[in-house]
């Protein structure tokens, strides 16, 4: 499967289903921007996960996308940018095949299991009306709903009590109380719902840029930085803020290709069930922001950043004194990438929220019950509302850090699951797909053994490729709190 690739445009030179509309979507959303350059696009591998939507097509019109944002900055003198001086148009692969599966797990443990997913309160739960998600991985979120509910933490227990709520009444008690919990509504519904019509006025990527001319407070290197053939990204510094699982997504990415990734957690945090698969690629370290200390060394380091990528509420860091203000004094240059659940206007913008339960408030788990004629919520095959918010994260940093080397600027983009989940529903799947994706074969591992903190895994296969550009991640996923607060 053959494209040509120039700026937005997606010319389809044979059946892909609709990786092109989805391609051509994310493409907009970034080269509303800045032209694209001529790039070769091909698609290979077949098969698709089942799904009422087209998941895969959706996977890999993501993944798609960042890569193509890599290749903008190593297409020469007639390209994108021609910050690296290669002449040549470069020609990037997306396997379909391998994509549906990074949208799932891209993590193989070899002799250990890895932790579950979800602790055993998360779930799908039958209310007085319909039913109710509630997510409760972190022990605070748990203790909210628990709270609520009144009862301890035994799934039947939450059962039998959740049976005598309105879903909509139990989705605001949690939610009040400080918890996570989403009802799960019809797309039409959501359409009609204040916060559904408000996602649908917004762009799938919000810009703004700031010309900062000649900013003396410009991270170092700004001005010599050239992205190199073999590791456009070699030199950038990315400051991931970022948990569960869209963030982490788009860092691990611009790691694969050379960023040095410094993630930062608070305290005692973890997430077991994820963290081996997102942490691929980066140094992790541990900072208490509620003292001024450890704001004093994230101030630090986010005046020597190139790139921030965040998923804080939109006031979480405004308490802080790390407000969008504080962090462009810093670091007049910097590239800020945010993230937020239910969007950026709206009753919901600052409401907790996570991949699982944005399906369950836009209508996708509704729609994959009703195509599957089951009585309870069919979710996504995996979180590829978060995988693919990533990628546009990634893609989008990309562009804005050429930006930043051909016009001194420094820019904002803002992403939000609820909008992305928008952009997935705009397709539908009519009849299952010709060809089911088939089981995994030892062909779709890398063959290379990566010795993380929790014993030895393989990974599946890369699925995107870019000539002359190997994707490469240099460090090992290694647990949280294991470097310092320091760049390298």
């Amino acid at each position: 499967m053959h494209f040509a690739v120039s700026g937005p445009a997606v010319a389809l030179a044979e059946d892909t289903g609709f990786v092109a509309p989805y391609l051509h979507s994310m493409r907009r959303a970034i080269h509303g921007v800045m032209p694209g350059a001529p790039v070769h696009l091909t698609i290979s591998g077949t098969g698709a996960l089942p799904c009422v939507f087209p998941y895969t097509d959706f996977a890999t019109a993501a993944i798609a996308s960042a890569t193509l944002a890599v290749a903008g900055l190593t297409s020469g003198p007639d390209g994108d940018y021609g910050l690296a001086g290669t002449a040549g148009i470069p020609s990037v692969n997306v396997d379909r095949r391998l994509a549906s599966f990074w949208f799932q797990t891209s993590l193989r443990a070899q002799g250990w299991s890895s932790p579950p997913l979800w602790d055993p309160i998360a779930g799908d739960y039958r209310t007085a009306d319909g039913w109710i998600r509630l997510h409760t991985n972190a022990p605070h979120h748990r203790a909210a709903a628990l709270a609520v509910l009144g009862v301890p933490a035994d799934r039947e227990a939450v059962a039998r009590v959740v049976a005598t709520w309105q879903a909509d009444a139990l989705e605001a008690a949690v939610v009040a109380q400080g918890g996570c919990a989403g009802a799960m509504r019809t797309a039409a519904q959501w359409d009609a719902h204040p916060q559904g019509a408000a996602v649908a006025e917004e762009p799938l990527l919000h810009w703004e840029t700031f010309d900062v001319g000649s900013a003396a407070s410009a991270p170092c290197g700004v001005s010599t930085w050239r992205p190199l053939r073999e590791r456009p990204l070699g030199g950038i510094r990315v400051l991931d803020l970022t948990r569960i699982l869209a963030g982490p997504t788009a860092t691990r990415f611009l790691a694969g290709f050379g960023a040095q990734v410094l993630r930062i957690d608070p305290p005692g945090w973890d997430e077991p069930g994820t963290v081996p698969e997102v942490v691929l690629g980066k140094r992790c370290a541990r900072l208490d922001l509620k003292h001024a200390d450890g704001r004093a060394v994230l101030e630090s380091l986010l005046r020597d950043a190139d790139i921030v990528v965040h998923g804080y509420r939109p006031d979480a860091l405004e308490h802080l004194g790390l407000g969008a203000a504080r962090r462009r004094e810093l670091n007049p240059m910097l590239i800020d990438v945010s993230l937020d659940a239910y969007g950026w206007q709206g009753p919901w913008q600052a409401r907790r929220g996570f991949d699982s339960l944005v399906q369950m408030s836009a209508g996708i788990a509704d729609a994959g019950m009703r195509a599957a004629g089951v009585d309870r919520p069919v979710p996504l095959p995996g979180q590829g509302i978060d995988y693919a918010t990533g990628y546009l994260m990634a893609a989008a940093a990309v562009h804005a850090l050429a930006l930043r080397q051909t016009q001194r600027v420094g820019t904002s983009v803002r992403a939000s699951l609820a909008r992305t989940a928008r952009l997935l529903a705009t397709h539908r799947t009519t009849e299952p797909a010709p060809m089911p994706l088939a089981a995994e074969t030892p062909d779709d591992l890398s063959e290379r053994i990566e010795d993380t903190s929790w014993g030895p895994v393989r990974r599946v296969a890369t699925p995107m490729s870019l000539t002359g550009t190997p994707v490469d991640w240099a460090l090992p996923a290694m647990a949280l709190g294991t470097a310092m607060p320091v760049w390298p």
